[in-house]
């Protein structure tokens, strides 16, 4: 019944669907990370009053640190670093390194907590009076087996953490922390917020 699908040799017969496959297999990976996307947008826009991408500011010692995405919540100012990967991730908050065990890969990539300790430092010492948090995201397809470490959440509890109910009181504080804001928009030369 297969061969009739698939012949011994390759031929237009079973080129088609084979291409078909490949299409199929495509799309959905494009669909997912889609899905992923939009999620993450509603998330960003649901918890943030205002925010700022891809900005860069003094580090607390010397030199220059890039922060992807920085937010005005009720809460104060919250750093986000996302990572978008599949598979167990095996990773602690005393380990140098963490490994990604997927499916079909292995990978490693060095502790993501010591570069937020110092965006977080860096804003901190730009906006002194106003609560800064950090927080690495990490999207739908990886699973933590051994335990999350600190400052590691999926969108559900960013969502749950810095999510806000009471919207008009979460406005009155955010007039409070409105001029800091404004002080780390001009520091990091973007004037408008996204």
């Amino acid at each position: 019944m297969l061969s009739e699908y698939f012949p011994s040799e390759p031929g237009p017969a079973w080129i088609l669907p084979a291409v078909l496959l490949v299409l199929l297999a495509a799309w959905f990976v494009v669909r997912r990370r889609r899905n992923q996307a939009r999620s993450l947008a509603n998330v960003l826009n649901a918890i943030a009053f205002e925010r700022l991408q891809g900005l860069v500011i003094p580090k607390a010692d010397e030199g220059e640190i890039q922060i992807d995405h920085l937010i005005l919540t009720a809460q104060g100012l919250l750093i986000i670093e996302i990572k978008d990967v599949q598979g167990a991730v095996f990773g602690s908050d005393k380990m140098q390194d963490w490994t990604v065990i997927g499916e079909d890969n292995r990978f490693t990539f060095s502790n993501p907590q010591h570069a937020l300790y110092d965006r977080i430092a860096a804003v901190r010492q730009v906006v002194r009076q106003v609560p800064v948090a950090g927080r690495i995201v990490f999207l739908d397809g990886a699973s933590f087996t051994k335990g999350v470490p600190s400052l590691v959440c999926d969108l559900d509890q960013l969502l749950d953490e810095f999510g806000e109910q009471d919207k008009a009181a979460a406005k009155a504080k955010i007039v409070a922390f409105k001029p800091h804001w404004e002080q780390i928009q001009k520091m990091s030369g973007q004037s408008e917020s996204r």
